[in-house]
């Protein structure tokens, strides 16, 4: 039986970005898969129903999910979202994700530092001013 703190690199905590970030808790070598035990399904939700959605179940699917084409990639269910579902944009990100939606580090990244991801790079997203 593996402990529940193998392969663990990450932590949430306040962001200076937007509301909550990822932060790595031991530094992280460049070419790792910082969620290495998520495997969580993602499911895609088409635009036109999510746009029929109203306040909060709507906010949720523009919060944290993956917008591509007409569709939203989301977790199977919003009550097992996990900690990747979390990281923020920065234009110079110090993560990337690869075509199955896995994170990587991009470079070294430093105990304490924020993980960050490029999101134009995966999804189509109007990047707020405050987040450049």
């Amino acid at each position: 039986m593996k402990n529940p703190h193998q392969h663990i690199h990450t932590r949430l905590g306040p962001s200076k970005i937007d509301g909550v970030g990822v932060f790595a808790i031991r530094n992280i070598k460049k070419g790792t898969d910082i969620f290495l035990d998520i495997d969580d399904e993602i499911i895609w939700i088409s635009k036109a129903k999510v746009q029929r959605l109203r306040g909060e179940m709507r906010k949720l699917y523009e919060d944290y999910c993956v917008k591509t084409g007409d569709k939203y990639g989301a977790p199977v269910s919003f009550n097992r979202i996990n900690v990747s579902w979390y990281l923020n944009h920065s234009s110079k990100p110090n993560a990337y994700v690869d075509q199955n939606y896995r994170v990587f580090a991009k470079r070294y990244i430093n105990k304490g530092e924020e993980i960050t991801l490029d999101y134009k790079t995966f999804m189509e997203v109007k990047i707020p001013t405050r987040w450049k």
